[in-house]
């Protein structure tokens, strides 16, 4: 995708990787919007970069998702990039889960992480193939090809939005829409909390080496550990995987 000249809506953009993909993108000379469903958090983004347009958004409500839709192509009909970031990180232990009266806590990270990037993909599609140029780039994460077993829901969702991501990759093959899937690897965000990714990769090397990926015209983007996990056998994925639950299973017992 070209790199510049674009309008670009960026879900859970006011904080971690999506505010870091909006600093980059506004340094190459794009208009760059960010939703997010804290209005605080979205104005300290605002005063950090004060040519950011931020949006209240919560994506976990679909009216909430039409909203953003009408919203932007009515006052920024130029957008032509859609980057879906917005996600959520849920650990804990099936055992010990209540998913009869606590089903909507599980619930939402369902609906943020998979069914809002979905929604929003099929809304943006048809506008987005009436343009010249347009991309759609889904983040989903390393953990889409090696889950971790403890965050069972969060890993499931990135899966999916692989898959989904590759079925919408050759539907808009014959258009003008780019798709671009970012894969993660652990990053030192607060996602799932505070403290749980700081031995990850550093935001900002993390963030320079993905616009690379993008500068080179890749349509698949891992950094890091995350690179690897993308083409892994299935034995190695198996192998990974029980390697990975058992150095974490005690944080959830």
């Amino acid at each position: 995708m070209k790199l510049s000249g674009n309008t670009i809506l960026i879900t859970g953009g006011s904080a971690g990787i999506g505010l870091a993909f909006a600093e980059r993108f506004i340094k190459a000379g794009n208009k760059v919007i960010v939703c997010g469903r804290r209005e605080e958090a979205l104005q300290q983004a605002k005063e950090k970069f004060p040519n950011l347009v931020t949006y209240v958004s919560d994506l976990s409500i679909e009216a909430d998702r039409i909203k953003l839709f009408d919203w932007i192509t009515a006052n920024y009909p130029d957008v032509n990039v859609l980057v879906n970031n917005a996600g959520i990180q849920q650990r804990f232990n099936v055992l010990k889960a209540d998913a009869k009266t606590d089903w909507s806590y599980f619930n939402k990270e369902i609906t943020i992480n998979m069914e809002a990037s979905i929604q929003l993909s099929m809304l943006f599609a048809p506008y987005f193939a009436t343009k010249k140029e347009a991309a759609m780039i889904n983040v989903t994460s390393g953990l889409a090809f090696t889950p971790m077993a403890i965050a069972p829901i969060y890993s499931a969702t990135k899966a999916a939005m692989h898959s989904f991501t590759v079925s919408l990759r050759h539907q808009l093959a014959d258009t003008s829409v780019e798709v671009i899937e970012v894969a993660p690897p652990a990053v030192n965000t607060d996602l799932g909390g505070a403290g749980l990714h700081t031995s990850g990769e550093p935001l900002d090397a993390f963030a320079d080496g993905i616009f690379q990926g993008l500068n080179e015209g890749k349509v698949e983007i891992g950094y890091g550990s995350s690179v690897n996990r993308l083409r892994m056998t299935r034995d190695e994925v198996d192998k990974h995987v029980e390697n990975m639950y058992e150095a974490m299973k005690k944080t959830i017992e």
